[in-house]
């Protein structure tokens, strides 16, 4: 048996097999949409995102051309935070963020009696209010961007994927239809699946796209 071992190979091949799986279950996505979807199937082997993940009017072009201004990331989880592209955010100038840890956060959440979600949320939205944000864990924090977004605050993106079962699409839907109502563009995988690892990929195909590292081979580090 001949076994892969080159990083880029390694991903050009999987992207391969999902082109063809794609063909054969009839999905044929949008353009716009193509990078985005397929780095998600191909960190997480699920093809239901090309059903369940739903972008608002020119999301993707809108977030990466942020990222490609310089715009910083904001995570709700350490895991997203480690899985985002620092080279590729390097190259345009750009940090990534998760305040989830912070005291001042952890305290504040327990004095208000509510998720650190929340409060990093509200933090975020002062220091960064032109960032893309990404949840994959927190419902909450959706719903804080959502009431946040309604009293005049407009992030770059937001990208909405936590997973679960309380909550979760109850506040994507929530998100989805703010969004959609001021303008603000997001992109949410609707339903019960989603997660860190999902909105770090999301986060990545904006990233590629923006720097011009589409092309594995352009990737001088391991792929997510």
């Amino acid at each position: 048996m001949s076994v892969i071992i080159k990083p880029s190979e390694i991903e050009r091949s999987s992207m391969g097999i999902i082109e063809t799986e794609l063909e054969e279950r009839g999905i044929a996505l949008p353009p716009e949409h193509e990078a985005v979807v397929k780095r998600v199937i191909h960190t997480t082997a699920d093809f239901d995102y090309a059903d369940n993940l739903t972008f608002t009017a020119d999301a993707v072009g809108k977030g990466s051309a942020a990222l490609a201004k310089g715009a910083s990331i904001i995570t709700d989880t350490n895991m997203a935070k480690a899985g985002v592209s620092k080279p590729a955010l390097s190259k345009l100038g750009g940090e990534v963020f998760c305040y989830m840890a912070d005291p001042d956060v952890a305290a504040a959440a327990k004095e208000a009696g509510t998720t650190r979600a929340v409060v990093a949320m509200r933090h975020a939205a002062g220091l960064h209010p032109d960032a893309v944000y990404a949840v994959g864990n927190a419902p909450t924090a959706l719903l804080q961007l959502s009431e946040l977004i309604r009293g005049g605050f407009r992030p770059a993106l937001i990208i909405g994927v936590p997973v679960g079962f309380v909550n979760v699409v109850e506040s994507k839907e929530e998100l989805l239809a703010t969004c959609e109502e001021f303008g603000v563009p997001a992109i949410v995988a609707l339903g019960r699946k989603g997660g860190s690892n999902v909105a770090a990929a999301i986060c990545n195909a904006l990233l590629y796209a923006a720097a011009d590292l589409q092309d594995p081979e352009d990737r001088n580090w391991k792929t997510n």
